[in-house]
């Protein structure tokens, strides 16, 4: 659950607010429904927006109570949750395909140093 000065991530346009995936923001308060008003800021530190977005428009990236960026395997287990089930399978079946060309890359590799 996202807490007050979390660091967030969208994952979703916001076109009528100029917002686009990828852009980071600050959560300075928190509203009820899974709300919460994010805080967006230029390069120079000035606020650009800032307003309430639904949990399942951004994920987080940095924890504030733990003053700690959220490592990869969270960010994308909280991007899957947010998935319906035939998606995340879709992305599970992706890891896997991933994780057996690296196994496979490493152990051609290996022959290739004998």
């Amino acid at each position: 659950m996202p807490n007050l000065f979390d660091v967030i991530e969208l994952i979703a346009d916001i076109p009528e607010h100029r917002l686009s995936i990828g852009m980071r923001g600050t959560i300075i308060e928190c509203h009820p429904n899974d709300n919460y008003e994010i805080e967006f800021i230029n390069d120079y530190g000035e606020t650009i927006n800032s307003l309430p977005v639904h949990q399942r428009q951004f994920i987080v990236v940095w924890r504030s109570d733990t003053e700690e960026w959220v490592t990869i395997p969270e960010k994308v287990a909280n991007l899957v949750a947010k998935l319906p089930e035939d998606a995340g399978m879709e992305v599970l079946d992706f890891a896997k395909f991933i994780y057996w060309q690296r196994q496979r890359n490493d152990i051609s590799y290996i022959h290739q140093e004998k």
